[in-house]
């Protein structure tokens, strides 16, 4: 099983490929996804493009996307907001199932605490994927991401088949 993670961001649009089988994880790819200065419409049009050839590229069986949470800047939660949307879009323009998963789930579930800052999910997350490169801390998050689902997935197949 192929999953896409993504952290979803106007300049900067994490994503990370894993392959899971079982509780087994291997890294496929990461990078990110930069859109650049102007208006927004041709900044989000930019990442659309990106992601829709990480997609082509990678062909991922499910996806993940790190919900967004509001802070006290409203513009930029709703600029946040429109790029998460573009996140959830082009994986369900290839008919991909999509998980979405708060910034403390994903770091319970990687870390296992939730209030984990960026080293520590950057470390976990080379543990995980040993040898892995990491195109940077967006990109880390997304592979954090996958590899939430990667493990909630996992959990929900156990329980179908007992």
């Amino acid at each position: 099983m192929r999953v896409l993670g993504i952290d979803p961001g106007l300049q900067r649009l994490g994503w990370g490929v894993i392959e899971a089988q079982g509780s087994r994880l291997r890294h496929v790819s990461n990078g990110v996804c930069e859109s650049g200065k102007g208006e927004l419409a041709t900044r989000l049009l930019s990442l659309h493009a990106q992601l829709t050839e990480v997609l082509r590229a990678w062909a991922p069986d499910l996806a993940a996307v790190e919900k967004t949470f509001v802070n006290r800047d409203g513009a930029g939660t709703l600029k946040l907001g429109q790029a998460r949307g573009i996140a959830l879009l082009v994986p369900a323009q290839f008919g991909l199932e999509i998980g979405e998963y708060s910034p403390n789930s994903v770091k319970k579930t990687v870390v296992g605490v939730g209030h984990a800052d960026k080293r520590q999910v950057d470390h976990m997350v080379k543990m995980q994927l040993p040898g892995i490169e990491i195109a940077g801390p967006d990109a880390a998050d997304a592979l954090a991401v996958a590899i939430c689902h990667a493990r909630h997935i996992g959990t929900r197949q156990l329980k179908v088949r007992a």
